[in-house]
Order: C-alpha cells, then sequence, then structure tokens
C-alpha cells in the first residue's frame, strides 16, 4: 500500500507528465517483470486473491515497473541468489495506475483502513513504477511465514519495533530472520522499506520521484 498517515505527511507535487497504462509496453522508460530472470510474479490486485476480494486490474497489465527499479530489483535478485539461492522475490505488486489507486482509495475511505493508502491527490510510488510489494517464496514456490498476510494493516505487519513484538510474543524469532532476509536482498537493491508494511519498499526520494518522472494512469 504506503505509509501510514502518508496523505498528511507527503506534499503535493505535479508529476512530470502522465502516460495511460495501455502505452507502457511500448514506452522506453518501463520494464516488464517477465525480463528480470529467477523473479517470481504473483500480481495480486490482478486477482481475487487480495484482502478487499476483488480484480482491480482487470483486462491491464501491470506487471512493469520503471526501468530503474528494474535494474534496482536485478541486483536484489542476484543477492538472493548469491547469500540464500534456496529462495526467491516474489513480486505482488508492482506498477499500479493512478485510476487504481483512486479505486483502492474509495473502498478505504473512512475506515481505519486508509491512513495506510497514498492519497491519490498524492500519488502512490506505486504509480510511477518506482514501488513494489514483496516477498519470498522457498524452493517449492510457498511463501515464507513474516507474522502477518500481505496488506495486513495492522501492527504485526511493522518493521519498527519487531524485537518488542517478539517479546510480546506477536512475533517469532523466524519472522524477524525471514524479513530481515527480504530487507537485506531488496536494500542491497537500493530500495528502503516501509516501517508499517514489510512487504512494501520504495525506490528513490519521493518527491523527486513524484516531480521527475512520468505517472501512469
Amino acid at each position: 500500500m504506503n505509509d501510514f498517515n502518508a496523505s498528511r505527511s507527503d506534499r503535493r507535487v505535479a508529476p512530470a507528465c502522465v502516460i495511460a497504462c495501455e502505452s507502457i509496453a511500448t514506452h522506453p522508460d518501463f520494464r516488464a517483470l517477465s525480463d528480470i530472470s529467477a523473479l517470481d510474479v504473483d500480481l495480486r490486485y490482478a486477482s481475487v486473491n487480495n484482502f478487499l476480494a476483488h480484480n482491480f486490474y482487470g483486462l491491464l497489465d501491470c506487471a512493469y515497473v520503471h526501468k530503474t527499479a528494474g535494474t534496482a530489483l536485478e541486483r536484489a535478485v542476484s543477492w538472493l541468489q548469491e547469500h540464500t539461492p534456496d529462495q526467491r522475490l516474489r513480486v505482488l505488486d508492482a506498477l499500479r495506475p493512478q485510476r487504481v489507486q483512486e479505486q483502492l482509495f474509495l473502498a478505504l475511505d473512512g475506515t481505519p483502513m486508509a491512513g495506510y493508502l497514498a492519497h491519490p491527490d498524492h500519488g502512490s510510488i506505486h504509480s510511477f513504477g518506482m514501488a513494489v510489494d514483496v516477498t519470498l517464496i522457498d524452493a517449492a514456490g510457498c511463501e515464507l511465514d513474516m507474522g502477518s498476510a500481505f496488506d495486513e494493516m495492522g501492527f504485526r505487519s511493522h518493521t519498527d519495533d519487531e524485537s518488542t513484538l517478539v517479546a510480546q510474543g506477536v512475533l517469532t524469532r523466524q519472522h524477524v530472520r525471514n524479513r530481515k532476509c527480504l530487507r537485506d536482498a531488496m536494500e542491497h537493491g537500493g530500495f528502503q522499506c516501509l516501517r508499517t508494511e514489510w512487504w512494501h519498499f520504495d525506490l528513490g526520494d519521493r518527491d523527486a520521484v513524484r516531480r521527475d518522472l512520468p505517472r501512469v494512469a
């Protein structure tokens, strides 16, 4: 999703330009996830396998990232291959068009969960192809247990005080080890993890991304 209370802290920045999602496949600034070897892809908003049980992408092909993020993902994949060859990176969400961000916001507006979603007026970093939601899978293709589900909006998903959550019995040490492995790989690629979502990683400065890169509508 996005950082908790991001709609209050992120200032509005007009994008450099806007591109229709239908034009992404031929746009030189974007790269298909299928071009990145050893990367597993399971886009949850392209199916009903998400917390809202709704296919938000429909016929849109959203299995893309900005080419800069694609290079960063390659570095993360290479790190995993070197350090934990029995595990792979699975992408759960990548490019999220502005129109989908608006649908998600409408679905959550007025609920406590809305604070986890970037307001469409500011724009999600996902809409620039510079954010990904990821997890790890084992050799059998099973997702590692991270202590909370993808898009579980609550304190169990937070990363900023995991030691306290372990002490309280909310998380186990194995949960934290799995999360740390994921963060190590993604940070090696250049991504930053959000403090409230173990699965969400941004690339680059948010204001600069919103100001300098094209947004997908």
